[in-house]
């Protein structure tokens, strides 16, 4: 199974928005930091807001945040809000062609693996895989501000490690 780039990026923008609590962050910002084009980005965080797990406001001074609590979010399910066909074998699709479907064993199999890995991401929330104090996962800042705060943070986490 592999996920999406949308899962992906949609995991690295809600990382990025958590780290940041405090402040709106805006498309640009997040795209410069991860390499990841803003129209793309924009598509991304039109589904995230969609879904209910971003606010975005708009204007001059606009940006996006959570939506709710850090805590709250459950990986698998923003796993399930962004892969657009969970279908990982042709015969979980409704028009599938192969000769077997119906007999075939391990169609049951591979749909309880599947249920297995979002029950498994289920267990974990946005907040679990947040970087925090000291622990070397800072997300990568982009604007000078931000590199300069992040800079004089991680200094100060390294010295009370």
């Amino acid at each position: 199974m592999r996920l999406t780039a949308m899962t992906d990026y949609a995991m690295r923008l809600l990382m990025y928005v958590g780290e940041h609590p405090e402040r709106l962050c805006t498309i640009a910002e997040i795209a410069q930091a991860h390499g990841i084009s803003e129209p793309h980005l924009m598509k991304i965080t039109h589904r995230l807001a969609q879904k209910g797990w971003l606010e975005t406001v708009r204007g001059k001074n606009g940006g996006m945040r959570l939506a709710r609590p850090a805590q709250e979010m459950r990986l698998g399910s923003i796993v399930r809000d962004t892969e657009n066909d969970m279908a990982l074998i042709e015969c979980f699709l409704p028009d599938s062609r192969c000769a077997l479907t119906g007999r075939c064993r391990l169609t049951h199999i591979i749909d309880q693996a599947l249920q297995d890995f979002l029950l498994r991401l289920d267990q974990y929330t946005l907040a679990d895989i947040l970087a925090q104090p000291g622990d070397g996962l800072a997300l990568p800042a982009c604007a000078e501000e931000d590199q300069t705060i992040s800079q004089r943070t991680v200094i100060g986490w390294a010295r009370k490690v």
